[in-house]
């Protein structure tokens, strides 16, 4: 049995055959010009709708592989947190800075930098469960750079000096992994604002997220 073909692939074609009208349910659309047997006819069609679908499944796989690339690239996120006054001591303000974050959960694996905007003020990694270890530590650098008029720069009180002595001492800058969303820090570690004036007021600090972000795209 021979027939005619003028094959409108995708929709169920008629072709005339020799012994009545039948319909063949074909998968792509393309003109199939010629004289071919209906079994070879169908035959064709159906190779053609392996290769389409072998075709859907690459571009599948092709959309998946660049969504895992763009999750991949680098990503930076950037902002300026300001703290407002506090006393003259050192502080625990991890939980402060992670409210101020909420683009951190968003990363992989990546790198946090902190850096504060002033010189009389600094920032430091120590202890977060006792809160006597801040305590001692703020004494300790008033035994270090005690405050007096040895100094020459007095213009704007006794306690400034020294501010600036134990800011370039302790940094005014800090560097963080970043995993699974969250800082990398150890149990008992917690990020301290030092505030080495009396009176220092607001305190702006820069923090920088460089990395990749989660391929699943959860925070």
């Amino acid at each position: 049995m021979q027939v005619q073909l003028l094959l409108a692939c995708g929709a169920e074609t008629e072709y005339a055959a020799s012994r009545g009208r039948s319909k063949i349910p074909l998968q792509h659309w393309k003109s199939l010009r010629g004289v071919m047997p209906a079994a070879q006819a169908r035959r064709a069609c159906s190779a053609k709708g392996s290769t389409a679908a072998a075709g859907v499944a690459a571009t599948a796989a092709s959309q998946q592989a660049a969504a895992t690339d763009a999750a991949a690239q680098s990503h930076w996120v950037q902002r300026t947190v300001t703290l407002q006054n506090h006393r003259r001591s050192c502080h625990v303000i991890t939980h402060k800075l992670l409210a101020e974050l909420p683009e951190l959960a968003e990363f992989e694996v990546g790198l946090a930098n902190l850096f504060i905007l002033h010189t009389s003020a600094s920032l430091t990694i120590n202890e977060n469960a006792s809160p006597d270890v801040p305590l001692d530590l703020n004494d300790a650098l008033d035994r270090l750079v005690p405050e007096g008029s040895h100094y020459r720069h007095l213009d704007e009180g006794y306690d400034d000096m020294p501010a600036h002595v134990k800011s370039s001492l302790m940094g005014p800058s800090l560097t963080v992994p970043v995993a699974k969303g969250r800082l990398a820090l150890g149990t008992w570690q917690g990020i301290y604002l030092n505030e080495h004036r009396n009176h220092g007021g607001a305190r702006s600090i820069i923090i920088t997220i460089q990395g990749q972000k989660r391929a699943d795209g959860r925070r």
